[in-house]
């Protein structure tokens, strides 16, 4: 008891330690969040969710649920109330612990003035039981200091050794680009400043600016990250793209009645194996993987890595006004918008939310509701041209994806191309 005592003074100090560091950097950075989130104030955690704490940023490259804690954005402890901010962030968990999921940690920020305590850290983690922990995937810490590694100490007793190996410390955002959709990620402005001064520290000058490398041409038979049209062009003008065919069939075959299909990630290593047997035009024997989550993370994958999404982003800002529209209004809302696409968007998304609409028809058995569909497709269908999905906007993409797939027969019925193709 007296060493966990010394720790947490220890932690302390530390911590105070490095705030005077950062004195300089302070004066130049904003305090507090430096972003404001639109959010309806009738949401039950609106006090806690205004700050932007925790914020939900899609799917990774692989299908996992990203989950951003930014430590910059909590106010003065005296303006939080710390078990409203747990009940928050187990009510933001409560609805994607049942697939995979990443956590993405942002300690810069963390100061005496905004810091939970060490008891509450204690709760905090006495109250995530199996549930939350059995599908977390990998925990990021960003810019971590001697005060996280410290505090890493005094939980250490309590943390069993396969939590304790999904923990990964993140010294510079461009680490993370070579796990997560980085681009996808909310991260707030302090943070990034703090970034590029730890770089220029590093070098002795200027930070170097984070670009990525210029993009190769695609290849002719590539699948991955290009958009409908290339495929079309380079596949004897076929409408839908051959891995959604091919996924969908699998699935439809096989995959119907798998609880909770969709909500599984596999190895990053198998998806990038297959993503080269696409790309490369060569053929793909799913039965070779054992594994019906891999047809099923490879078609989310496919639709996350087109240049534009599948519904276009002009009908980003429709779904985003959604929720104005009078609950039964919204079906026919939803058709409106579907009928505002490109005939060619309009033909793969008809294809898909058929298919989907069969996945929820069987959810006795498959756990997937039109709902739980929605929470996993509807990211995977329309996102911003510019920046990330805030937590606030995900609620509208839900709804109107759960609308498509479960009244599907009413919102595709009436416009039936000629080459309209269905699964």
């Amino acid at each position: 008891m007296t060493a966990t005592a010394d720790l947490e003074q220890l932690a302390e100090i530390e911590l105070q330690r490095e705030e005077e560091e950062d004195e300089g950097e302070q004066k130049k950075a904003s305090h507090g969040p430096s972003t404001t989130f639109d959010l309806d104030p009738s949401h039950p955690y609106y006090d806690i969710a205004r700050h932007g704490i925790i914020q939900v940023s899609g799917d990774d490259n692989y299908g996992r649920k990203l989950i951003v804690f930014s430590s910059c954005c909590l106010p003065p402890s005296h303006q939080l109330n710390h078990r409203r901010l747990l009940e928050y962030l187990k009510f933001t968990l409560d609805q994607y612990v049942e697939m995979d999921y990443i956590l993405v940690y942002f300690h810069y920020g963390l100061k005496s003035r905004n810091k939970p305590s060490i008891k509450w850290l204690r709760e905090a983690y006495s109250e995530f039981d199996r549930k939350y922990k059995k599908n977390l995937k990998t925990l990021y810490v960003v810019h971590p200091t001697n005060f996280i590694r410290i505090v890493w100490n005094i939980f250490k007793p309590l943390i069993s050794h396969k939590f304790g190996k999904k923990l990964m410390y993140v010294n510079y955002l461009t680490e993370l680009r070579e796990h997560l959709n980085y681009d996808q990620l909310c991260i707030p402005p302090d943070v990034l400043r703090h970034d590029e001064m730890l770089r220029a520290a590093q070098k002795g000058g200027p930070a170097p600016s984070v670009k990525s490398p210029p993009p190769r041409p695609p290849l002719p038979t590539q699948q991955f990250g290009v958009s409908l049209q290339y495929i079309r062009e380079k596949n004897r003008e076929a409408i839908i793209p051959p891995v959604m065919v091919q996924t969908v069939a699998y699935l439809k075959e096989k995959g119907l009645r798998t609880e909770g299909i969709f909500r599984r990630s596999v190895r990053v290593q198998t998806i990038k194996d297959v993503q080269k047997l696409y790309n490369l035009g060569k053929p793909v024997n799913f039965d070779l993987y054992e594994d019906i989550h891999v047809p099923a993370v490879i078609l989310k994958t496919f639709l996350r890595e087109l240049p534009e999404p599948l519904l276009t982003f002009r009908v980003y800002s429709q779904v985003q006004e959604f929720l104005n529209v009078e609950s039964s209004l919204r079906v026919t809302r939803c058709k409106q918008i579907l009928e505002g696409l490109p005939e060619h968007n309009f033909i793969v998304v008809k294809f898909l939310l058929s298919f989907l609409h069969v996945v929820s028809q069987e959810s006795i058995n498959n756990k997937m509701s039109a709902s739980n569909l929605a929470c996993v497709f509807g990211v995977n269908l329309v996102w911003p041209r510019h920046g990330s999905i805030s937590l606030g906007a995900l609620t509208p993409i839900n709804i109107f994806t759960e609308i498509l797939i479960e009244h599907f027969n009413t919102v595709f019925g009436s416009r039936c191309p000629p080459a309209q193709v269905t699964p």
